[in-house]
């Protein structure tokens, strides 16, 4: 399996992106429309967020899952017993931000959800239609004015040596979403499992927009659209010294969509975070 760029601006590009989607549960665009200035600004300014003692001051609320979260309550993948080495903050934009900062993860917010809102649409338009009929309503919709969507600012700090044995950056998991909109981190890593459970390493070029699939879109599609296990491996030899920002975007539904017969987003949502023991 490989994983290869799609031009976001080729007249074929939603039906390349697509056929990648269903093919390995993730797609690559490149000459896409986020900034790639916002996206370094986040990083410089997050990275100083993080090595910062004022963090602290943000410590995520239980109830609503916003805020800081420190490393020690780190999430634990499923099917696995050690905490991933990062620490991260929710961004929702009813939560609580250091308010310096809120302008610049809402405008990121805003423009990352309008191109998601697109990308929906394409996977919608390129389903056979015995997927299509089964959606309850257009995915595009399933996330218009959702409070649920969130906005990960991840940190995996520079590794010191003292980790846990076999604790790695982020275990192998699925996401719970919808679509995972991810632009390339400034440090590889990420890695996706093929279908004969080799892992590849996702195009990491600066300016790459990454994309993966949900448990709640392989859901609604009915196991169509695969929600690919991936994991952030690591670094090895110098690497080691350098922390990796990665700012994921997860689309969430609003709580009262049907996903399937077995599910609403809020049911599926709930499931899925006790099983990761976060609440």
């Amino acid at each position: 399996m490989e994983l290869v760029a799609v031009d976001y601006q080729a007249e074929d590009a939603a039906e390349q992106f697509t056929t990648s989607l269903r093919n390995t549960g993730f797609g690559v665009l490149k000459n896409h429309p986020i900034d790639q200035s916002a996206v370094e600004s986040i990083y410089s300014t997050w990275q100083r967020f993080f090595d910062s003692e004022s963090k602290e001051n943000y410590r995520f609320n239980v109830e609503t899952q916003d805020g800081f979260f420190p490393s020690s309550v780190s999430e634990v993948a499923k099917g696995f017993k050690k905490k991933d080495i990062k620490e991260y903050f929710h961004f929702y934009p009813w939560g609580q931000c250091p308010e310096e900062l809120r302008q610049q993860l809402q405008d990121y917010y805003d423009a990352a959800n309008n191109l998601a809102k697109e990308l929906l649409s394409w996977v919608e338009q390129y389903s056979p239609h015995d997927v299509a009929v089964n959606y309850r309503q257009p995915l595009s919709s399933m996330i218009e004015k959702s409070e649920q969507t969130l906005l990960r600012v991840l940190h995996y700090p520079p590794l010191a040596g003292d980790e846990e044995p076999d604790a790695i950056r982020a275990a192998a998991h699925e996401d719970i979403n919808l679509l995972t909109i991810l632009p390339a981190a400034n440090e590889p890593g990420l890695q996706v499992k093929g279908k004969d459970d080799s892992w590849i390493d996702v195009p990491c070029d600066f300016g790459n927009l990454i994309v993966n699939i949900g448990d709640m879109l392989q859901e609604a599609s009915g196991h169509y659209y695969p929600s690919t296990t991936h994991r952030v491996v690591n670094p090895e030899g110098q690497d080691q010294s350098k922390s990796r920002i990665s700012l994921p975007l997860f689309l969430h539904p609003k709580p009262e969509v049907v996903l399937s017969e077995r599910y609403t987003a809020d049911s599926y949502l709930k499931e899925r975070l006790r099983e990761l023991g976060v609440i």
